[in-house]
């Protein structure tokens, strides 16, 4: 069950005009900073592209926890 990235979250974020959603069914675990994560703009500091809108924090929060509840997402490990 994704749930749609709004457009204009998107375009703050920097990310480009195609559809993108969030991945309700599993979350990655793994030790912060992760092996996958990738600095913006060449800026060793940062892997944030920024935060999501809160309304919409809370839809995804909301749909993943219902998820996990009844036993339909999972949380997996990620290599370092």
């Amino acid at each position: 069950m994704p749930s749609k990235i709004p457009a204009q979250t998107k375009a703050r974020l920097g990310l480009d005009g195609e559809r993108s959603w969030v991945v309700l069914t599993e979350v990655n675990e793994f030790t912060w900073p992760g092996p996958d994560l990738r600095t913006i703009g060449g800026n060793a500091a940062t892997v944030a592209f920024g935060f999501l809108p809160p309304g919409f924090f809370k839809v995804v929060r909301d749909r993943y926890l219902d998820l996990q509840r009844r036993n339909k997402a999972a949380q997996v490990p990620r290599t370092e």
